[in-house]
């Protein structure tokens, strides 16, 4: 075999899922999947966030979403069940923090 395909593997791989680069080597701007009509604007009364969580406490909350299906809140997830838990969080009723 005189040209090993896999040789290119690099160069198609930033291609496909980082987008071709410009003269000023920078990406284009990428489009977003599934989205009619560009000019539209975006919501703004909600924003996607990424937090981190232990395995156990996410176990947890995978589990009480699970139950709340069970019992026929079958649109329950995880983002309702947190904004729940910070509507009923009464901070003044906190303990001091050890530190």
């Amino acid at each position: 075999m005189g040209h090993d395909p896999l040789s290119d593997a690099d160069a198609i791989l930033s291609e496909e899922y980082y987008g071709r680069r410009t003269e000023g080597g920078e990406a284009p701007a990428r489009k977003r999947r599934g989205t009619a009509d560009p000019a539209k604007e975006r919501p703004t009364h909600y924003k996607v966030i990424c937090i981190s969580m232990y395995t156990r406490d996410l176990e947890e909350l995978d589990a009480k979403v699970a139950e709340l299906k069970r019992r026929g809140w079958t649109k329950a997830n995880k983002s309702q069940l947190i904004r729940l838990a910070l509507s009923q969080i009464d901070l003044d009723k906190l303990g001091t923090p050890r530190q």
